[in-house]
């Protein structure tokens, strides 16, 4: 689990992860709109992976103050042999506007740099600027059309 001054992101389980990637039945908790599209894809990818354990993990991103599950965020994998690894993230859009992104994307940034990567990336799936905007903030420099990154040492 991490947690932020406004975010708890948990990590998948294989039994949340089954229920994401059906996306249902819906769960009290979740937010209009959740599971999106993204969340079910990283959760299918999840179980393909044999439910992996450790952090390296999809996450759902959760209102500190309302416990309501908003979005979710996370790494695609471990680190390559580089150290890098790659994030995603993406919130119902009534969760939007607020912060809640960027929180996300920092925390992931700062909990891959405590458990030794050496840079985070990040791939835009097509043309977002609210998305740009949230890489922006924080700490990431475009290297492509479509991807960032933010070295960590």
């Amino acid at each position: 689990m991490i947690e932020t001054e406004r975010l708890v992101l948990r990590p998948y389980r294989p039994i949340l992860a089954a229920r994401i990637a059906d996306g249902a039945p819906r769960d009290p908790r979740w937010a209009d709109g959740f599971p999106g599209d993204g969340e079910q894809l990283a959760a299918r990818m999840f179980l393909q992976a044999g439910a992996p354990a450790g952090p390296w993990v999809p996450y759902t991103v959760e209102l500190r103050a309302t416990g309501q599950v908003v979005g979710g965020a996370g790494f695609h994998g471990p680190p390559d042999r580089a150290g890098t690894v790659e994030i995603g993230y993406g919130l119902v859009p009534g969760a939007r506007g607020h912060g809640y992104a960027t929180e996300a994307a920092l925390a992931l940034v700062e909990f891959a740099a405590h458990l030794g990567a050496r840079c985070v990336v990040a791939e835009l799936a097509h043309d977002n600027p609210p998305s740009a905007n949230v890489l922006r903030r924080a700490g990431f420099t475009q290297t492509a059309p479509l991807c960032w990154a933010r070295p960590l040492t």
